[in-house]
């Protein structure tokens, strides 16, 4: 009896929470493909990006004063982009916040010894969310045209993103699933859907970002430079 009730009770709900399930399903997914259709034209490969003054790369973690993996690769293919005459300086943007840890010093660091004039390294400390690295290179660092460097699962949000904020930008996606990190380029696509939901509160309300700060000339003086 206790069974069949029970059965009962969840054939008559089975309806509205298929209908709140869809519901749901539809508001998690919506502002991604938003983002994947939005961008399309904006994302290209290294060979065929259009050239632009800046590469801005984003952050994705250091072990001590080494690049995470995804990191690394990151800066590689903004290596290549520097050596292919695409960008003329690299903006590096990640966190500072905590004493110790310090994303921004670390991947200038990789980036010189993988041959990069140190001269056309530029310094943001505090990229310490997509939105805010966008922001914070226009309004901190004058930047008007750029490409975003980062993988591909987040290229999408992070070229939205910078469009949003105002930026003439474009995209290079480092293609980590078939670069042996598989395992964390998984997690980094499932992790999208719900990312993305934020990213559409910045879209929306424009905020500014956790730390503002005086502008800065470091982009201006390193693109001036020899």
């Amino acid at each position: 009896m206790i069974i069949r009730n029970l059965w009962t009770g969840l054939r008559r709900w089975a309806a509205p929470l298929s209908v709140a399930a869809g519901l749901g399903a539809y508001a998690v997914l919506a502002p991604l493909g938003w983002a994947y259709a939005d961008t399309a034209g904006y994302r290209r490969s290294a060979e065929a990006v259009p050239a632009t003054p800046v590469a801005l790369v984003l952050g994705a973690g250091i072990w001590g004063d080494t690049p995470s993996p995804l990191l690394a690769r990151r800066l590689d293919l903004a290596a290549d982009l520097y050596r292919r005459g695409k960008v003329k300086v690299l903006l590096v943007s990640g966190d500072n916040r905590t004493k110790g840890y310090d994303e921004p010093t670390v991947m200038r660091a990789y980036l010189v010894a993988h041959g990069v004039p140190e001269g056309k390294v530029v310094r943001d400390f505090a990229g310490l969310d997509t939105w805010d690295s966008c922001t914070r290179a226009k309004r901190i660092f004058g930047v008007t045209r750029l490409t975003v460097v980062t993988q591909e699962f987040h290229l999408p949000r992070a070229v939205a993103l910078c469009r949003a904020a105002g930026l003439d930008a474009w995209g290079v996606g480092d293609d980590s699933m078939g670069g042996g990190r598989t395992g964390a380029t998984v997690t980094g696509y499932t992790r999208e859907p719900l990312a993305m939901l934020k990213a559409v509160t910045s879209v929306t309300f424009r905020p500014d970002p956790h730390l503002l700060g005086g502008s800065e000339d470091g982009v201006r003086r390193a693109l001036a430079s020899p």
